[in-house]
């Protein structure tokens, strides 16, 4: 079952291919998220997928209905927040849900429910400007909460806060997931809080999807062995005189081998005279993945 699902989905602009073939699920229940470096489409797909903006090609399905032709109805499945929260500082935090909820035609009961969900209902009553970011964060996710939608669209939702709040807004990214069966899209540039967050994640670079997978099967799709021994030039030489290929960093050896090569190894590298401290297995991080899968490219 899917609660968003994106089929090739491609915008151009004059000559230009902004987002090229872009294909993915959202499923309910999860955390997805979305990373790609700067120009890679991230904000245009989003777009896309709102409906601020037609693709070109391709196609958006919300909960079964077509964003194309059933757009109302799709939309109605859809809470989100494209770049910052549109709040009103000078009001509480509850007259400006209650402006969203007379805008939205949901009633005013719905109020007391999305700010029990962001843990905002003690502030409710002050001034928005008297919020911490975080806390306008949280609000505007409670705005997009709004009409208990069942897809959840988050445009950088941690951007400029800090540790507590990132905290805070992953914890409650996973409860809208987990606790109460969101599928909940995530663009974000803060790769190491997506592995802690997400539970999928696509790679987006130059308009197109590079993989697309869980955080587990990304970040383990080049396994390596992890050496400390007493002589790394010398345990090097051994090794690439065995056919194999290795790096050394901090003076460890990095093996592209999978565990089941390493006794091999350790033996020949014994009988060379060399000393192995210890050898573990070593997965690569998200970031280093997206490093790689984007050519060492940063994201925004």
């Amino acid at each position: 079952m899917t609660a968003l699902s994106a089929s090739d989905l491609t915008k151009v602009i004059g000559k230009r291919t902004i987002v090229d073939g872009a294909s993915f699920d959202l499923r309910p229940g999860e955390v997805f998220g979305f990373l790609g470096p700067n120009g890679a489409g991230k904000t245009t797909t989003i777009r896309m997928l709102v409906g601020l903006i037609k693709p070109t090609r391709g196609t958006v399905t919300v909960c079964g209905f077509s964003l194309r032709s059933q757009f109302e109805k799709a939309m109605r499945c859809i809470g989100c927040i494209v770049e910052n929260p549109d709040l009103y500082r000078f009001m509480t935090g509850r007259e400006n849900l209650e402006h969203f909820t007379r805008m939205l035609g949901v009633k005013a009961s719905e109020i007391e429910r999305v700010a029990a969900l962001v843990n905002l209902s003690h502030r409710l009553d002050q001034r928005v400007g008297t919020y911490s970011l975080g806390m306008r964060q949280r609000l505007g996710i409670a705005q997009a909460m709004l009409g208990s939608p069942r897809v959840l669209i988050l445009d950088e939702p941690a951007n400029g806060l800090d540790p507590a709040g990132i905290r805070e807004i992953r914890e409650l990214l996973r409860s809208l997931a987990v606790d109460h069966g969101l599928a909940v899209f995530v663009s974000s540039h803060l790769l190491a809080e997506i592995e802690l967050t997400a539970d999928r994640v696509a790679i987006i670079h130059k308009g197109r999807i590079l993989r697309t997978g869980t955080v587990g099967e990304l970040i383990s799709s080049q396994r390596a062995m992890e050496l400390r021994v007493d002589d790394p030039e010398r345990a090097a030489a051994i090794v690439r005189d065995l056919g194999g290929t290795v790096t050394i960093a901090n003076d460890l050896l990095l093996l592209p081998v999978e565990q089941s090569e390493t006794p091999s190894l350790l033996a020949a590298l014994t009988r060379g005279g060399i000393a192995v401290y210890y050898a573990r297995p070593r997965v690569q991080t998200l970031e280093e993945m997206f490093l790689e899968a984007t050519g060492g490219e940063s994201v925004d």
